[in-house]
Formats: C-alpha cells, structure tokens, sequence
C-alpha cells in the first residue's frame, strides 16, 4: 500500500503525512503540477490532494487529474463524488434538489429578462451569491427590488470579480474591531484595493448569471456538520455583529448542547445518498425548528475544529473524545482500498 501525497503547507496534507509516517505507511510527496504527474503515482494505491478554491492553479486543474486518476482505478481524495460541486453554489442547488434534500430556497437565471421579471415579483430580502467563495465572501443581503435590478444588471454585462476588495477591507476591519485580527491585517486589506490576488487577476468575473437564495430570518447562527468516514462532529458559528453572516466569523461555540441533534441526522441522511469520502453541511433553522442546508463542501479550515470535544458515529451516540479528522480521510480511503483488495482477488 503506497500513498501519493501533493502537500501544501496549511492544508490536510500536513496531517496526512504526520498519519503516514506515524503508522508506517508508505507514502510520497509529488508534485500535480508536473507534466507527469500521472506517471508519478503510477506505483501508488491512494493520491491525495486538498485543492483550494483560492489557489487558481488548483482551480484550473486539480478536478481534471483527479477524476482521470479515478477512472484509470486509483483511489483518490477528493473522489467524484466529494468533490465535483465543489465552490459551486449552483451545482450544489442541482444536486440538492435532484435528491430531494431540504435545501433554502434558491434560484439561478441564465437570462437577464427572466431574472428582472423574477425579481418584480418576489419577496425581499434575498441572498445575492458567486457561485464560488467561502467564508460568507461574495456574499449579499438585497434588500429590494432596485437593489436586485442593480445587481442583476451587472451579473449580464461586466460581471463581478473573484476578489471583493472593498468587502475584504471591510471584513477585515470588522475583524479588526472584534479582536479577531490585527493592525497589520487591516493594512494587507487596504493594500488589495491596490493589488489584486493571483486566484482574481487570472480567473476571468463571474457573469452570464445570478443566484439568489432566500433569506432565512431569526438565525442567529448557522450550524456546520462535517461527516468522515461514519462520524460526525459539529460546531455552531455566531453571526457576525451587524450582518446577517456566519460563516467565516470566527465566533464559534463548541457545547454539544448547542448543536441542534436533528442537523447531525440530517447530515447523516443526505451522505447517505451522496456518498462522500467527507462533506461539510451548513444548516440554518426555519420558523418551525427544521434544519435547511444553505450549502456544502468538503474543505473546511483545520485548527477550528480541533476544539471539538467529541463526535456522533451515524447511530447518533455520542463520543467525549478528541480525535483528529485528517487521520479518519486516510483510514477511509485505506479502509476501502482493503474492501476492493478482497473483492478483486
């Protein structure tokens, strides 16, 4: 058993190494961005790879050599399944409602007309989206019909970057005042108005299109549950002051007794039929208590979770344990590709 490994610093692979080396497992660091990279883990069973939707090299390629390695038999990390709607909200509506899972009214038009006419008659507020971005980026309360005829315009004719520079300052300034981020942060966030992150100047703006989801009152929080390898484990994220976003505001509470049970076996459910190697559910509550997904991912950030005091398996008992969830992607995969070592002998 040999593990191909394309490691970046601060991403999973840092963890799947530790794993690697500390239960003897054979491993190799490649590079996916060689030209033959397919040559390269050739003599591998496994190839991981947390690809980022901010890195656009990722973005370019990373999705392409996966599921080509996929189809040639090699298990991979992020598989098909995991990983093919990744940073992509309308994706995720398809797929959601294909299945038939709870999922906060959303709504794509590929027609400036038929948006216009869309946004005439529906209620406000909404919530604006890029189909890419996380941490609550790209990310808009509209709260009228001039302010959705506004955005809708632009989304048919010049479009909207990558990089919300004014935003980011914002952001980061807010930050700043909450005691999440330092002098030095707000003046890296004044220093992207002048220049503009790598993944933004390469990518081409987004247009042609616009999403819009419903906006869920009386949320003060959102719930995030992430499933590896039959566990769950589960954090409730506070809104941010004066905004209607969660995610990314780094005010996270981690009691058990916070997080809403029907949200885990909800999450359990929808895996059920999605089959991902590992997915992260956002959950938001409706008036009558029910959880809906705002959207998913497999990518989440590392050290926030590390504070978890426990995990559900899908039976949902609950496990006072701390435990390390780069290390369960890995059994995962070794897990399965023992299963198909004894099917294929």
């Amino acid at each position: 058993m040999k593990i191909a490994i394309h490691h970046r610093e601060g991403s999973f692979s840092e963890r799947w190494l530790q794993y690697c080396i500390k239960n003897n497992i054979s491993y190799k660091i490649v590079n996916a961005f060689d030209n033959d990279i397919i040559h390269q883990v050739k003599d591998c069973d496994i190839f991981m790879w947390h690809h980022h939707h901010g890195k656009f090299k990722d973005v370019l390629t990373a999705k392409r050599i996966l599921f080509a390695l996929e189809q040639a038999g090699i298990i991979v990390f992020p598989n098909f399944n995991t990983g093919w709607h990744f940073d992509d909200k309308v994706a995720q509506k398809y797929l959601l409602e294909a299945i038939g899972a709870p999922l906060v009214p959303s709504y794509v038009f590929y027609e400036q007309a038929e948006a216009l006419a869309w946004a005439k008659q529906t209620s406000f507020p909404k919530v604006f989206k890029l189909k890419g971005g996380a941490g609550a980026k790209n990310v808009k309360l509209v709260r009228s019909y001039k302010e959705a005829k506004k955005i809708i315009h632009q989304a048919f004719n010049k479009g909207f970057a990558q990089f919300d520079k004014l935003g980011n300052l914002k952001e980061r300034f807010n930050k700043f005042k909450a005691g999440q981020d330092s002098l030095i942060g707000v003046l890296k966030g004044a220093g992207r108005l002048v220049v503009t992150p790598e993944f933004s100047r390469l990518q081409n703006n987004e247009n042609g299109y616009v999403y819009f989801q419903d906006f869920i009152p009386n949320n003060k929080s959102d719930t995030r549950v992430i499933i590896i390898n039959r566990k769950a484990f589960a954090i409730k994220r506070m809104v941010r002051t004066g905004d209607f976003r969660a995610s990314g505001s780094g005010n996270i509470i981690y009691d058990i007794d916070s997080i809403n049970i029907k949200t885990i076996e909800l999450a359990f459910s929808v895996n059920e039929i999605l089959r991902s190697q590992c997915v992260a559910f956002d959950f938001v509550l409706d008036d009558d208590g029910n959880p809906l997904i705002v959207e998913i991912s497999y990518g989440f950030s590392i050290e926030a979770y590390d504070q978890c005091p426990g995990y559900w398996d899908e039976n949902l008992n609950w496990y006072t344990k701390k435990f390390n969830p780069q290390y369960w992607m890995i059994e995962s995969l070794l897990s399965h590709s023992h299963i198909e070592s004894d099917t294929n002998s």
